[in-house]
């Protein structure tokens, strides 16, 4: 009898709240809670691998996980704001949540570029270590809580490619007065190396390299760069993505509406954000693999590495970018000593593990000429 009354006196209080109720075979009711509905805007084109489809499988997954009752619905850049606008539209309320990378927010916050990447340094793997365990989510929010943004890692592209150019690249001579589109901090080290860097949105690029706007552009990788039809409009792809050893998407969340969340929506959404980080880097290393062989096979990509004197002034040019970034505030300083710090770790003990591993396969296949070692 008492247990009764204390389910009917439950159901009550949660109708009066606006809640709604189910119950659990043979149990008490349980409150579901208000529907809750988002709006997400996102820096890429509609249905981009990988980039544009995160968004949209996150949503899927807060969707399934909450039973209906937390959806959001995505917006591909340019549907509701324009890709350069997503960090203000989540700031002033016009979107609940953004998708993008924070290297896109460098006017505004110039250290904000380090937490996507920084050239020359750390991988996916080491970069979601020092997020996740090594304190670089905790500087992260504190960066963005001033204006009422809350950020997650939500993707990474993984070790990116130099990019895509319509000329060789023979020595440092051939980079002065290339125009490329490249940004953060990659941007800025190529300009000083001579170049000119160029920002702009991923649905510009190609339009602007087809029509001599820019002579080279970078992206990601061969599973999206093939996706975006690069193969058509330049013949020489180089490597290594010095720029972008990795590169963080974020999910920004607008303060007020994260603080609105109950735990239970909160857990769900942290928890599709983590589960989403993840697959994006899964997808990528297993289809950038496949698209490369395709991008050379049947197209003809000539892929060639940059010379070792623009490599070293690149990586000189890094270090002196870097620095100047910390001169900013002590914030600025505490992130940079916190990533360098978490970087020199990595180092460390990759040279006796994924390094030395890797260095090991490859010797074995030389010596043995298999591809299984």
């Amino acid at each position: 009898m008492r247990s009764g009354l204390v389910g009917a006196l439950g159901a009550l209080l949660a109708v009066a709240s606006g809640c709604s109720t189910e119950r659990e075979p043979g149990g008490d009711p349980v409150s579901t809670g208000p529907a809750v509905e988002w709006k997400l805007v996102t820096t890429w084109p509609k249905n981009l691998p990988a980039l544009g489809t995160a968004p949209e499988r996150l949503a899927e997954r807060v969707a399934a996980m909450s039973a209906g009752r937390f959806k959001i619905k995505v917006y591909a850049a340019g549907e509701l704001v324009p890709a350069f606008e997503v960090f203000d539209a989540v700031a002033g309320g016009t979107a609940e949540m953004g998708h993008g990378a924070a290297y896109y927010w460098r006017g505004k916050l110039p250290i904000a570029a380090v937490f996507t990447t920084a050239p020359f340094g750390m991988t996916a793997q080491e970069m979601n270590g020092w997020l996740r365990f090594g304190g670089g989510m905790e500087l992260w929010r504190e960066l963005y809580e001033p204006f009422g943004v809350v950020p997650i890692a939500t993707g990474n592209s993984g070790t990116q490619m130099a990019g895509w150019f319509n000329k060789e690249i023979r020595s440092l001579a051939d980079i002065q007065g290339l125009k490329m589109r490249i940004p953060g901090l990659g941007g800025e080290v190529f300009s000083r190396a001579g170049g000119v860097a160029v920002s702009m949105p991923g649905s510009d690029m190609f339009t602007a390299l087809q029509t001599g706007v820019i002579d080279a552009t970078e992206w990601i990788g061969p599973y999206n760069d093939l996706a975006f039809g690069l193969q058509e409009i330049a013949r020489y792809y180089y490597y290594p993505g010095w720029h972008e050893p990795s590169a963080v998407l974020e999910a920004i969340i607008n303060q007020e509406a994260w603080e609105s969340l109950p735990d239970d929506l909160k857990a769900i959404l942290e928890t599709a954000c983590t589960a989403t980080n993840q697959e994006v880097l899964d997808e990528f290393t297993a289809r950038n693999a496949t698209a490369l062989k395709v991008l050379v096979e049947e197209h003809g990509v000539e892929i060639r590495l940059l010379p070792d004197d623009v490599l070293k002034r690149f990586a000189e040019l890094s270090i002196e970018v870097l620095e100047e970034e910390a001169q900013g505030d002590d914030l600025s300083k505490r992130v940079l000593d916190s990533y360098r710090s978490f970087l020199a770790d990595m180092r460390e003990y990759h040279a006796i593990s994924e390094q030395a591993y890797i260095n090991a396969r490859s010797d074995v296949r030389e010596e043995t000429g298999r591809e299984d070692g």
